[in-house]
Order: C-alpha cells, then structure tokens, then sequence
C-alpha cells in the first residue's frame, strides 16, 4: 500500500512514543497537501479539562495533529478511564472490546481523510478481547506498519522480538523509528546501529529527547512544538 492510504503505528511496549511519532507523521503527510486524520481503536486512561470535559490525552494529540477541534470525529470508539490493560479494564466493567467495532470507526474515518494514521494501544500482542489481540486490528486494516523503538536498555531485544512478531503475521513493515525518551540511554546511537543491522526495514530517524519546554505535561496533549519538532528528525516511507 502507498502512504496515500496512511500507517499502522505500533511500538515496542506502552510509553515508547507512539502517539509522538503518529503525530509527527501526521504533520508530515499534511504537508504534502493530504487530509492526514489519526486514529485508535482503543484508550485507557482519561482526565478532565478546564471546561469539564473527559479527555484522553493520545486522541487529542491526534485532534491537535489532524486540525480537528475536539469534538469534531470520533477519533476512537472505546474511550476507558482506567490507565491499565485495556481488555481488563473492559472486563471489570462488564463489557467486551469488539473487533468489528474498531474496524468499523477505522472505516469511518477512511471515508472523510484521504489517508489515516492508525495508532495501537500498548505493545503489538496486547490483547483486546478473550480471543483477539492488537496484531488482529493491525491485520483487518491491513495498513502499513511503522514499528516505534523506545530506546532504552532492553530496547535490542524488545525491537527484534516485534519485528519478528510483525513477519509472521505476514505484515507490510514500512520502517521504523528510534525515540529516545524523555532520558537519553547509553550509547544510543550504536545501540539504534545495532537494530538497524538486524531489521530489513528502512530506519526512518532518530528523535532525540525533547527539550524541557517541550516535554509532555501529565494530563495533556503534545504540544504542536513538540510534534514539529519530531517531525523534523523522521521522514516518511
């Protein structure tokens, strides 16, 4: 598939960067001149506003990213309160995450963008349901993928057993990004030289930590700065 259709961004765990990276992406391809919207098909975790509104703070990353006010599109059909596991979150109240129902909001928003930045939720095998997990979303959509590196100590390992979960699913690996977190790790270049000699994918850049004025608040969004700033150090497939 061609960019024009959007990616599938998935990460090595929770926290690595996906929602900065799918951000950052976002910018990139409406910069070409393309309706880029983001997308998931699930969220745990909410927080309130100044006006009292509930809000999750990846999807209006995304909002901010796709020039979306906050209650145009629904960027995500299932909404949960509870940062934890979002399968048992669901479970312990009383209702199942449904794959026909990810897919069906996905397929909204491809009818209205002309290409669709789809972020998961947790790692690649987290999973939704008693019998699904987020490799099964990432197959029905069948975009793209750009697999997320957070690089820290354990980050070789943890890049090398997803890329390897991506291939037997038989997935299109579009590339993959470094991000070097909030605190950069020891000897982060070789080790991001060390990923890239193991993985047949294109390495799309290296964002650096974020400058202190540009690091995330706790419940709150990226910052358009700091999404541009991304933007600047990947480059699209």
């Amino acid at each position: 598939m061609s960019k024009s259709n959007g990616f599938f961004v998935t990460g090595t765990d929770t926290e690595v960067g996906k929602t900065l990276v799918s951000g950052a992406l976002i910018l990139k391809l409406r910069e070409q001149g393309m309706n880029a919207i983001g997308f998931k098909p699930v969220v745990a975790g909410t927080y309130q506003n100044a006006q009292g509104l509930t809000l999750n703070e990846d999807i209006e990353t995304l909002r901010l990213a796709s020039n979306l006010d906050s209650l145009e599109l629904s960027l995500c059909p299932y909404v949960l309160d509870q940062p934890a596991a979002p399968h048992l979150v669901a479970k312990h109240q009383g209702s199942t995450l449904e794959m026909d129902i990810m897919v069906e909001a996905f397929q909204k928003i491809q009818k209205v963008a002309d290409c669709v930045v789809a972020e998961g939720a947790g790692g690649f095998l987290i999973p939704l349901n008693a019998n699904e997990d987020l490799s099964a979303f990432a197959k029905a959509i069948d975009l793209p993928v750009i697999l997320v590196v957070g690089m820290k100590l354990g980050c070789i390992n943890h890049a090398l057993l997803t890329y390897e979960a991506l291939k037997a699913r038989h997935l299109n690996i579009a590339g993959w990004v470094a991000n070097a977190l909030s605190t950069e790790m020891s000897l982060l270049q070789e080790n991001a030289q060390a990923i890239e000699a193991r993985i047949e994918a294109p390495f799309l850049g290296l964002i650096p930590a974020l400058p202190k004025e540009l690091q995330k608040p706790i419940n709150s969004p990226y910052s358009i700065e700091a999404l541009t700033f991304a933007a600047k150090h990947i480059q699209l497939p």
